[in-house]
């Protein structure tokens, strides 16, 4: 079988370096001579790098690109809407990419000076593809990787309609040490939502930034290929921008830059006819504000080239190849226009709710959730030492029980002020620091009284009304900053009544951080007032409490009550009563599994969680953090130990 790509960019290239290590028969004819190198720079996600790192596998390449970890929105007033961790993505030139692909594929299959004219048939199947230049390359499968204005597209689907192009880009890369020192790994974008423009600028590398404008494509036309016309517009759009703005555009040479028109086009009914396949831009084209073209090229080749592989048949593969592909890549089409419509009309959207532009969005599972038959009213707080106790069973109930019951947190107000306060033996910091070291000696998990005496905690309320701000951003991820909060007060001794820990915590788990502090300056006291009445009205004096109830026509009028710490077969109990024919999933207990629930375990919770004694489990972990498989923090009563599992997968992807 021979395949005739046409199409030498990304997706070209890639598929034919794919279809080349498996031995197949394959040529890429491209329009350009040389290697094109025609672009500047954009974001690739690990899906993509992961692919990327797969194609050579005889040396230990480095692939190209800077890895991004932040993405920060601001006002033109430095005012900071969104800051948020960015998991895994590196900016990488696109003349940097092509020559490291070129570099796998064979240079003499690649044949240059050919601009796709036609394709020839005999007895009604396409037998070869013609060129301008009047050379003809036959083949048995013909691959149109050519881009947005595929003529290969438009050969065997006719034209398409594009959307009209309502919002322009301005490219460019310049280098400047001095913001080099401030913005290291950071997706920046300001964004003016009145007269709607917005400027990001991302490192690349060293000094080296590449940098963008949008702006309404409505606004005065100016000669785009003039650099002094588009130096000149660039200012007039960005005036009252921050002085950081500046300083990139005035290192830059407008020479290299240019304006690019956004448009797209819905997604086609299929991305092949006959013996010809798309893939890349010329199969679907999304807004550039999602940054998925270039990882959805990559996984076009890596798919296509899969399918091909497993399916003798060609139109098996390649309706296969659309079957797993189509959804994805519809999603980021409808993702790029609701983030162009969210930039033209940013009156109907809330300020601090502005998408971040980038793929992969969250889903929320909220229904899902509420569906379950069983729903547990959960009243904890971050400095309750009884809470953190009984960690262990509430990890060992989500593992075995989570098909059945939904967990509400709600946060009880433990400790308003020191002033007057009264829980039987803790009247002041030194007793909850006593109290702390005897609730670690009986239960084994790590909890360091000292910081009472070192930096007392005034107040539970601050990091309380922290956790029902990030419950307005994320249930999930709010769980997640809860344990992390509570992790940093029982085991580092970090006073996360402070900001910067309660920020610290947040980023880490992908939290948008300035957010967060909006919303606990504002609605999240509300909400927290809110939690407060709703444990006075049932009544609850202590914490833990739980308060399980029905959620179904048969178990509606039931309720039932746990305080404090408890044995885990009465958790069983009760879920019991509410669902009687409820079911215990077999649960696998392999420490790789448990570290993907679970990425951080004090030796207690793994013990309980693997059904094995102390020494043992002790022993398992201590060998996998010698293999890297994990990480440890030592506290002056334990360890929690932190899984690099899926750092050390994701990371491979960067090599």
């Amino acid at each position: 079988m021979k395949v005739v790509i046409i199409g030498a960019g990304i997706a070209g290239v890639t598929l034919g370096v794919l279809l080349n290590n498996k031995n197949t028969d394959v040529v890429i004819c491209e329009r350009f001579t040389g290697i094109p190198t025609k672009g500047h720079a954009f974001l690739m996600h690990s899906d993509g790098l992961s692919i990327l790192k797969d194609l050579n596998k005889k040396d230990k390449t480095v692939l190209p690109g800077n890895i991004i970890d932040t993405f920060s929105l601001k006002t033109p007033e430095e005012k900071e809407l969104k800051r948020v961790k960015l998991d895994y993505w590196k900016c990488i030139k696109r003349s940097v990419l092509i020559r490291y692909l070129y570099s796998l594929f064979p240079g003499e299959k690649i044949k240059g000076g050919r601009e796709f004219s036609h394709f020839i048939r005999e007895n009604g199947r396409i037998v070869a593809a013609a060129f301008e230049n009047g050379e003809i390359e036959y083949g048995d499968i013909f691959v149109g990787a050519d881009g947005g204005n595929s003529r290969v597209r438009e050969s065997i689907h006719g034209n398409i309609n594009f959307t009209p192009v309502e919002v322009k880009e301005m490219v460019g890369v310049c280098y400047n040490e001095d913001v080099s020192k401030t913005h290291v790994n950071i997706f920046t974008k300001y964004q003016n939502r009145t007269n709607k423009t917005a400027f990001g600028f991302i490192p690349t590398s060293g000094n080296e930034f590449v940098w963008f404008i949008q702006y309404n494509g409505g606004n005065a036309e100016f000669n785009e290929s003039d650099p002094g016309e588009l130096k000149s517009h660039c200012y007039k759009l960005l005036e009252g921008y921050p002085s950081v703005v500046f300083d990139i555009l005035d290192s830059n040479d407008f020479s290299g830059s240019y304006v690019w028109k956004t448009r797209d086009f819905d997604l086609l009914p299929s991305f092949h006819q006959d013996n010809v396949a798309l893939i890349g831009d010329a199969a679907h084209l999304a807004l550039p504000f999602t940054s998925a073209g270039t990882t959805n090229a990559i996984m076009d080749a890596r798919t296509l080239s899969d399918c091909l592989g497993r399916y003798p048949d060609y139109e098996d593969a390649f309706r296969k190849f659309y079957d797993l592909r189509h959804q994805e890549v519809s999603k980021h089409i409808q993702l790029g226009r609701d983030l162009k419509d969210e930039f033209l009309h940013p009156k109907e959207t809330d300020c601090f709710n502005i998408s971040v532009p980038l793929i992969n969005p969250r889903e929320d599972d909220t229904q899902k959730r509420l569906d379950k038959p069983v729903q547990i009213l959960y009243f904890t707080d971050p400095i309750c030492s009884t809470c953190w106790i009984i960690q262990p069973l509430l990890r060992k109930l989500e593992m075995e029980y989570g098909d059945h019951i939904n967990v509400k947190y709600c946060v009880g107000g433990l400790l308003p002020t020191w002033e007057g306060f009264d829980k039987g033996q803790i009247k002041k910091p030194s007793d909850a620091a006593k109290h702390w070291e005897e609730v670690c000696s009986i239960h084994e998990m790590p909890l360091d009284g000292d910081i009472w005496y070192d930096d007392p905690l005034y107040s539970s309320y601050p990091p309380s009304i922290a956790f029902k701000a990030a419950q307005m951003q994320d249930t999930n991820l709010a769980i997640l900053f809860l344990r992390r909060i509570k992790e940093m007060l029982f085991i580092e001794k970090k006073n996360i009544i402070r900001w910067e820990h309660i920020e610290e915590a947040a980023f880490k788990i992908g939290l948008d951080t300035a957010r967060l502090l909006i919303d606990f300056e504002g609605k999240a006291q509300e909400l927290f007032n809110n939690d407060l009445k709703l444990r006075d009205q049932l009544g609850i004096k202590s914490f833990p409490t739980l308060v399980f109830s029905g959620n179904n026509v048969h178990n509606l009028d039931k309720e039932y009550t746990l305080n404090g710490y408890q044995p885990y077969e009465r958790f069983e109990e009760i879920i019991r009563k509410l669902v009687p024919d409820a079911h215990k999933n077999l649960v696998n207990t392999e420490p790789e599994h448990l570290f993907s629930l679970f990425p951080t375990m004090t030796t207690k919770e793994f013990e309980y969680l693997n059904s094995t004694n102390k020494n043992d489990s002790y022993k398992v972990l201590a060998d996998l953090y010698l293999e890297g498989s994990i990480d440890k923090y030592e506290s002056k009563n334990g360890i929690i130990w932190i899984s690099k599992y899926e750092e050390n997968l994701k990371a491979e992807s960067f090599l």
